[in-house]
């Protein structure tokens, strides 16, 4: 009987995957989910997480995401196959999930989202490391980011943000001195990058029954998702475009500082704002710090310029 393959039996655990690093060294960004190559530790992962986070989100979560995770008839036993999550998804907003090596330069991801299609990562964490891990695995791109695509308000303020990265593209094409073109796409990439973050990741919503979290990084997240509400460490305002915009933040801790949104209708016209601010000039100079933007974003941008 011939052996089981390395790959089998490895699994597609986070950054132990032999599947995605042979994709990688071949540049293969786009990738199929191979479910087959799922471990039973891989499932016991899924299981895990999911189970413990249910009485949370019932808890915790904005009533959008938990009828959008109704909707997506997830079973907590198994890693979902993205072709199962996407036949539920597709016909409530357009949106589906889409299979990535790793990560994806920012154009290219807002792209996707201007696209109706959500970047997701299928590796998954190890079943004794749950609490944190700095880069996204399915449970966070599935459980946590797709739920709120199956809501139309939300996801139609996927696709506007995914818009006013092809603005930014074509608004620094028009600036002819190179290094001013890179300090103000720069810029520009970095206010995005922290309204993202303040909002679709880590954003919180007011709902009948007081603040509800509607953010992924939140919503993954078994420890956050309770603190980010009730600890009274956690600075937490109405939201402020010029705020959020110029405001740096770190990944590596509980958020100390949370932003409050109205309604998904209100988050729409704030996306619009930015767009607004953009066109005007207004996120050419935001204040410096954090995130930090690499040469794979400004270059996804300026291909796109070109």
């Amino acid at each position: 009987m011939d052996a089981m393959p390395a790959s089998v039996s490895i699994g597609l655990t986070t950054t132990e995957a032999p599947f995605i690093e042979d994709a990688r060294s071949h540049g293969e960004l786009y990738i199929r989910q191979p479910y087959e190559l799922y471990s039973e530790e891989n499932h016991e992962a899924w299981h895990k997480l999911y189970t413990r986070m249910m009485p949370r989100w019932e808890k915790y979560a904005n009533e959008h995401f938990l009828k959008g995770i109704s909707s997506l008839c997830l079973n907590a036993d198994r890693v979902p196959k993205l072709d199962d999550v996407n036949r539920f998804l597709s016909p409530l907003t357009g949106f589906k999930a889409k299979a990535v090596s790793g990560y994806v330069p920012a154009f290219l991801f807002f792209d996707c989202l201007r696209n109706r299609e959500f970047p997701t990562t299928i590796t998954i964490r190890r079943s004794d490391k749950l609490d944190y891990l700095p880069e996204p695995d399915i449970f966070h791109d599935i459980a946590g980011h797709v739920p709120m695509h199956t809501d139309r308000a939300f996801a139609d303020t996927l696709v506007r943000f995914g818009e006013c990265a092809h603005t930014a593209a074509e608004m620094v094409s028009g600036i002819r001195d190179k290094d001013e073109q890179i300090r103000t796409l720069t810029s520009v990439i970095k206010a995005m990058a922290r309204f993202f973050w303040f909002t679709i990741e880590f954003g919180l919503m007011r709902g009948r029954d007081g603040l509800k979290v509607y953010g992924s990084g939140l919503l993954s997240s078994y420890g956050e998702i309770q603190h980010c509400v009730e600890s009274p460490e956690v600075q937490r305002y109405p939201i402020q475009l010029e705020w959020a915009i110029n405001q740096s933040f770190e990944i590596d801790h509980y958020q100390p500082l949370l932003f409050i949104v109205d309604s998904f209708d209100h988050l729409f016209d704030l996306v619009g704002q930015l767009e607004q601010w953009m066109k005007a000039g207004k996120l050419n100079n935001v204040a410096p710090g954090e995130p930090g933007v690499d040469e794979a974003d400004l270059r996804s941008f300026l291909d796109a310029a070109k």
